[in-house]
């Protein structure tokens, strides 16, 4: 079996918080959700679990808390894309149904370029590409 990866995010509206990572390209394994959750896809090895506050909680620890992602960040999530129009693409995406994009200046370093946005209950995306011959060629040309 292929390693995985589930990112397991609690959200305050699930059908809502659905909708908006459809409109951003993830794709609904219907398998796997109901009422409480929703299994989202980006590719055969990484899915987002939203997870509806009372499902989610039922993971934690006993008297852990779930964190207001609007006001303190845990993680930033990095996702890949091919080209910087498709780095604007969902970032503008995010923005038309219902996240913030922008959440910090956009980067270009040259090779790699990314943006930032948060979804509806505040949790940061930072969508990238990187031409990896660019980079290889910076980073070749530092001085060790």
């Amino acid at each position: 079996m292929a390693k995985m990866i589930f990112v397991n995010l609690p959200v305050a509206d699930v059908a809502g918080a659905t909708a908006f990572y459809e409109a951003i390209g993830f794709i609904k394994n219907e398998m796997f959700s109901n009422e409480n959750a929703s299994a989202m896809g980006w590719s055969d090895e990484i899915s987002v679990m939203l997870l509806a506050h009372d499902f989610f909680r039922g993971f934690l620890p006993e008297g852990h808390a779930i964190g207001d992602a609007h006001r303190a960040a845990q993680t930033l999530i990095c996702l890949s894309f091919d080209s910087r129009e498709a780095v604007d693409a969902v970032t503008e995406a995010a923005a038309a149904n219902g996240g913030t994009a922008d959440v910090r200046a956009a980067q270009d370093m040259g090779f790699m370029y990314s943006r930032a946005f948060a979804d509806p209950d505040g949790h940061i995306y930072e969508p990238m590409f990187m031409d990896m011959a660019a980079a290889q060629t910076a980073f070749a040309a530092e001085p060790a």
